[in-house]
């Protein structure tokens, strides 16, 4: 049965049409695909966790409408919205920022994992726009593969974690942020940067006007304030490392000493006899780097390498998402 859709209206359609009959849709977003349910119907969404093998007490994002005002999109959702949820919104939605507010009644325990506060976001690809706006209610989101794996930001990325296990899969090319959003903690007295995401800490203290905390999470997932913050996580099966570029250019002459060819994810160019499918160049530019990121990776893992190894990349401004991704996904299992 075919399960992959190029998006069109007519598959907007069939896919909000899916979500309200309490089935699976994959959705494409410019940070990643989604695996899509009903965000109300606690059934839909509890077979999110189950397809994901995602633990229940990890929260998931509601992806709401692009409605003015922002009231109408939350109806529900949220019980309260900040001054600083506006400002955010009017300067940041629809796109690639989630925000934490204090939970509402539609926001059950399967959504927030239990917690009395829920993420929030309207996402920027047009397509999910659509679907959002057709469906008529908030879709939860979780990115479309299983649970702490590498993830996807392609259709073909989605058919190979599930195969027919999802209803529907909407294919809208490749991703264009690549990694996940960033999230924000707004239900406090400060805000708080959970997630680091292409809006950047520096980004949000300008539009509001404050200071941003931020503290590195590495949770467990039974006490995750927010997805994707586990200590291990966007992690392929093969053993992953992280080497300075001196190390690495030791690493790889090593390697060819004795044979042997780990995959390669680095700024330098592919030395000569180094397999193809073994080395991925790395964009210089963050914006582009992290456009790949994940693609990249699912590469190399696909090239059944006994490890892989990554160049160290900048850890300030827009580099910190790729280096936060990159950290998590090489840590220990």
């Amino acid at each position: 049965m075919k399960t992959t859709y190029p998006v069109n209206h007519h598959a907007i359609a069939k896919a909000a049409e899916l979500l309200r009959t309490g089935r699976l849709v994959a959705i494409p977003t410019e940070t990643v695909y989604g695996l899509g349910a009903n965000a109300s119907d606690p059934k839909a969404v509890r077979r999110v966790f189950d397809t994901k093998g995602r633990p229940k007490q990890h929260p998931v994002i509601v992806h709401v409408a692009d409605t003015s005002p922002i009231d109408v999109a939350l109806t529900g959702w949220v019980s309260d919205i900040p001054d600083s949820a506006r400002t955010l919104a009017k300067s940041f939605w629809p796109g690639p920022l989630t925000m934490i507010l204090r939970r509402g009644p539609k926001a059950h325990d399967g959504v927030t994992g239990g917690r009395d506060t829920v993420g929030v976001r309207v996402p920027g690809h047009p397509w999910a726009l659509a679907l959002v706006r057709a469906f008529g209610d908030g879709i939860a989101a979780p990115s479309a593969n299983h649970f702490g794996h590498v993830s996807p930001t392609t259709a073909k990325h989605v058919r190979d974690e599930f195969g027919h296990h999802v209803d529907m899969i909407l294919d809208g090319g490749p991703c264009t942020v690549g990694v996940e959003s960033t999230i924000i903690d707004l239900s406090g007295s400060a805000p708080r940067l959970l997630r680091l995401g292409m809006i950047t800490k520096h980004v949000l203290e300008t539009a509001l006007g404050m200071a941003v905390s931020y503290e590195v999470l590495a949770q467990p997932a039974h006490t995750s304030e927010a997805p994707g913050t586990l200590a291990s996580h966007y992690a392929p099966a093969a053993t992953m490392t992280i080497l300075e570029k001196v190390q690495l250019i030791t690493a790889v002459a090593e390697a060819q000493t004795a044979k042997c060819y780990p995959g390669i994810l680095s700024f330098e160019p592919r030395p000569k006899g180094w397999p193809v499918e073994r080395w991925i160049v790395t964009p210089e530019k963050p914006e582009n780097c992290a456009r790949h990121l994940y693609a990249s990776l699912r590469a190399l893992d696909a090239s059944s390498p006994d490890r892989i190894l990554v160049e160290s990349v900048p850890g300030h401004g827009l580099w910190s998402a790729v280096a936060d991704r990159l950290q998590r996904a090489a840590a220990p299992r």
